[in-house]
């Protein structure tokens, strides 16, 4: 984004669009790659008609195109002046490969980048690779904006069209991306619930009472149930033993009262996450077995419960759930499948995500009042 026009933005304006650039980022999970020189410097002086968005074998070769980009189109009116389209024709000479389509692609970049009705995209390039199978896609990336600036991103597709690859990020990739997870996780996420019984909309925290950042999340967890009055609020245990060693037997306590009384589960976490501090070796039973207190419930059937196979087996499941859906961070957020990291996202623009991915997943919120989020699909810039 220029910075001429950033010097005359309102603060409130100023700071919502820093927070879409970070959040992109997330968005992308690291599908930010770095480009050639010549791409960069294509893309930030209008990358003209001829230049080359892609580089080595495949974006040198004048193979003939394996599928035909729809010719550019103007930017819609969203309640802002037209914008001329800032970014370069798609030339068919650099689309090599067959799959994925750019639809595809478009489809994928909508599911992350949808919630900012803002944003606006090309895909310039879809490319073979010396790995058999393994395409590269090269997209252009902006907002409405006046003299905002055109970015480059890169990312690669595996030969099964399921995974996105940048440097040692791996993402889920496809029309729905999130899809696959969202079944997964309705099949197997089994914490302490609040909110609706249904599944429609599932919001799974995968948290660990140990991590100061999961404990800061409480609040925003708190406030998306109020929000969010059709989802379904799931705690899941994701103890990250090599760092916290409390957090398992927390972890392992929460089950034991989550079965004798869910609601009494997050009396018992808020306590935990309260006296935070005091999981040491000299005070860190204690502690559990004071939050338990707190729960109404007894401390030491509790601690006979917490030791049982049964109960250690259902806690490794969890940590396994996490691995299985690629949770490599607490506090996550999965709506709907989709794997947010909660640390320093703007709540506001995470209620936009989970109102937008209720929209594609055709379910409720609940929310009433003043809408909360996005709730249309904007147009992007061609495909």
């Amino acid at each position: 984004m220029g910075s001429g026009v950033i010097g005359v933005l309102h603060a409130d304006e100023r700071q919502r669009r820093m927070d879409s650039l970070k959040i992109s980022n997330w968005m992308l999970a690291g599908l930010a790659a770095a480009l050639s020189v010549t791409t960069v410097t294509g893309a930030q002086t209008g990358a003209q008609p001829g230049s080359q968005p892609g580089t080595g074998a495949a974006a040198q070769a004048p193979a003939a195109p394996a599928q035909k980009p729809a010719a550019p189109l103007q930017l819609q009116d969203m309640g802002q002046p037209a914008k001329t389209d800032p970014f370069p024709p798609a030339n068919p000479k650099y689309f090599t490969a067959t799959s994925p389509t750019v639809d595809t692609v478009n489809a994928f970049l909508k599911a992350l980048w949808g919630y900012d009705s803002n944003r606006i995209w090309r895909v310039e390039a879809i490319q073979v690779t010396p790995a058999p199978n393994v395409s590269k896609v090269v997209v252009f990336v902006s907002d409405k904006a006046p003299n905002s600036k055109v970015q480059p991103t890169a990312f690669f597709v595996t030969p099964d069209g399921k995974h996105a690859v940048a440097g040692d990020v791996v993402v889920p990739f496809g029309a729905t991306p999130f899809a696959d997870l969202r079944k997964i996780l309705q099949a197997r996420a089994d914490g302490a619930t609040r909110g609706s019984t249904g599944k429609d909309l599932m919001l799974v925290e995968f948290s660990d009472m140990q991590c100061p950042h999961c404990k800061d999340a409480q609040g925003t967890m708190d406030q998306l149930v109020k929000d969010f009055p059709n989802a379904r609020v799931v705690y899941q245990s994701f103890p990250l033993v090599d760092l916290h060693p409390f957090a398992f037997k927390a972890a392992a306590y929460g089950y034991c009262i989550q079965k004798q009384k869910n609601d009494a589960y997050f009396i018992y976490s808020a306590a935990v996450f309260d006296a935070q501090a005091a999981l040491t070796p000299e005070t860190g039973d204690e502690t559990l077995k004071s939050a338990v207190t707190k729960a109404g419930l007894d401390p030491a059937a509790v601690d006979a419960c917490a030791a049982t196979p049964a109960i250690k087996e259902q806690v490794n499941a969890s940590i396994k759930l996490a691995q299985d859906v690629g949770v490599e961070q607490t506090p996550m957020l999965a709506v709907n499948g989709h794997l947010l990291p909660m640390s320093g996202i703007p709540y506001e623009t995470l209620k936009s995500i989970i109102s937008y991915q209720a929209t594609l997943d055709g379910v409720s919120t609940g929310a009433t009042g003043p809408a909360v989020g996005s709730t249309s699909v904007p147009p992007t810039l061609g495909k």
